[in-house]
C-alpha cells in the first residue's frame, strides 16, 4: 500500500515537472541606448519576468525599431489584439498585430501628430484617441483601419489644449480628460491645467487649473486615469512637477468635474509623480515617483477612494515609471527610467513583493547592455490592467 502511494506521488511529480520548467511570464519592454553610447539603438525586448522560470530576466525576442524613433509608451486596444507604440521622434505611431507571429512592427501614418504620448480606446474597439504633445492636439483614429478621423485642437480663448500628455476616457459620461504637461523640446513652459472634452463629438468643453499656487504654477499635470466601475465616475490625476495627486469627481447635476488635491508626495520626500495604476479589485492605488524612485501603495477601498491613505512607499531605483503586476498580484515590476534624464535613468526593473511590500530583486538585463527601458507591458496572456 505504501509503495503504491509513493509510486502515485512520483508520477504526480513527474507530470508537474514539465509545467514548472516551462513556467514563463512575458513582458514587452521598449528600450534605447543610454545617453552617450553610440551607435544609437532602439527596440522592443520581450523579457521573461517569471521569478520561477529558468529564463528569468532573459530576452526571449528582440524587435528592432528605427534608431531615431525615440519610442515612448506601449498601449493595448481593449481586445489586446493590437499593441500601439507612441514615439517622441520620427513616426508618431507604430502597431503590432498581437495575433500574428512572429511579431512585426508596422508604421501608422499620423501626419497631424508630433511627439505622440498617451492613448485611450473605446470599448467597442471602433475608435482610439492619441495625445500629441508637440502639435498640441488630440487625434481621433479609426481603430479598424488606423486612419485619422478627427483632429481635436484648441477651441476659443477660454478652453485650450497645450502640450497634451495624459488622457482618460469615461464613456458612460461621454467625457475625456486631457492633461497639459510640458513643452517637449526642453520640458519647459510647464502647464497647470486639464481639459475636458466631449468624447463623441470631440468638442472642447472646459479647462481646470490643478494647482493651489498662483499662476503660472508649473504644476504639470501628467497622467489622468479613471477608476474603473466607480459610481459616480472619478479619475485620479498626478501633477509631475508639483508632485501631488488630485481627484476628479463627476458632478451629476452640473455635468462637470470637481477637482481636489488629495495627497502631496513631498510628505514622503518624493518628487516627479508619474504613473497611476489599480489592482484588480480596484481597492488599491499605485503611483510611481521618479525622484528618488518609489512605488507608492494607497488604500482606496470604500470612502478612501476620495481620500487615499498611503500604506507604503517602496524604494525602487532612480526613475520609477511604468509598472505591471503579476496576474496573481503577488509581484509588481517597476521600470526605472524617465526620459533618460540625469538621476532618473537607472535602467533596471525593480521586482516588488506585494505581500510583504518589500523589494525582492532587480532585473538588470537591459542596464548591463547599456540600454534604458521606457515602458513595460505584459503580453496578453498575463495582462490584467483594465484602466488603461
Amino acid at each position: 500500500m505504501t509503495q503504491k502511494i509513493l509510486s502515485n506521488a512520483l508520477c504526480s511529480l513527474l507530470l508537474l515537472a514539465p509545467l514548472a520548467s516551462n513556467a514563463e511570464m512575458l513582458a514587452m519592454v521598449n528600450y534605447d541606448t543610454k545617453p552617450g553610447i553610440t551607435p544609437r539603438r532602439e527596440g522592443i525586448a520581450i523579457l521573461d519576468i517569471d521569478l520561477g522560470s529558468p529564463q528569468f530576466g532573459k530576452i526571449i525576442q528582440d524587435l528592432p525599431l528605427p534608431p531615431d524613433a525615440v519610442s515612448h509608451h506601449i498601449f493595448y486596444n481593449k481586445s489586446l489584439s493590437k499593441a500601439y507604440i507612441t514615439a517622441l521622434g520620427k513616426g508618431a505611431l507604430r502597431v503590432i498585430n498581437m495575433q500574428r507571429k512572429p511579431y512585426r512592427i508596422e508604421s501608422v501614418a499620423v501626419p497631424e501628430c508630433q511627439v505622440s504620448e498617451d492613448m485611450a480606446f473605446t470599448a467597442d474597439e471602433n475608435t482610439w484617441y492619441l495625445t500629441c504633445m508637440g502639435s498640441s492636439n488630440v487625434i481621433v483614429g479609426d481603430a479598424h483601419t488606423d486612419k485619422v478621423k478627427q483632429v481635436i485642437a484648441a477651441d476659443g480663448k477660454d478652453t485650450f489644449i497645450r502640450y497634451p500628455h495624459g488622457i482618460g476616457l469615461q464613456e458612460d459620461i461621454n467625457r475625456i480628460i486631457v492633461t497639459s504637461t510640458v513643452r517637449p523640446s526642453d520640458l519647459g513652459d510647464a502647464g497647470e491645467t486639464v481639459t475636458v472634452i466631449e468624447a463623441a463629438s470631440g468638442k472642447v468643453l472646459s479647462t481646470h487649473k490643478l494647482s493651489e499656487k498662483p499662476s503660472p504654477s508649473g504644476s504639470a499635470p501628467v497622467e489622468a486615469v479613471f477608476l474603473p466601475h466607480s459610481n459616480p465616475p472619478m479619475a485620479y490625476v498626478a501633477t509631475m512637477f508639483e508632485g501631488k495627486l488630485w481627484t476628479a469627481m463627476w458632478q451629476v447635476n452640473q455635468k462637470d468635474f470637481d477637482f481636489k488635491p488629495v495627497y502631496d508626495f513631498a510628505d514622503a520626500k518624493q518628487g516627479v509623480a508619474l504613473e497611476i495604476y489599480f489592482n484588480q479589485a480596484h481597492d488599491r492605488l499605485y503611483v510611481t515617483t521618479a525622484s528618488p524612485g518609489a512605488l507608492n501603495i494607497f488604500d482606496i477601498s470604500g470612502e478612501q477612494a476620495t481620500q487615499p491613505v498611503l500604506l507604503k512607499s517602496i524604494a525602487t531605483a532612480e526613475g520609477a515609471h511604468h509598472t505591471v503586476f503579476s496576474p496573481d498580484e503577488k509581484y509588481a515590476f517597476v521600470q526605472n527610467n524617465f526620459l533618460n534624464l540625469p538621476n532618473m535613468n537607472d535602467g533596471s526593473i525593480t521586482v516588488i513583493d506585494l505581500q510583504t511590500m518589500t523589494k525582492k530583486t532587480s532585473i538588470d538585463t537591459l542596464k548591463k547592455q547599456g540600454l534604458n527601458p521606457h515602458d513595460i507591458l505584459l503580453l496578453p496572456p498575463w495582462h490584467t490592467d483594465d484602466a488603461h
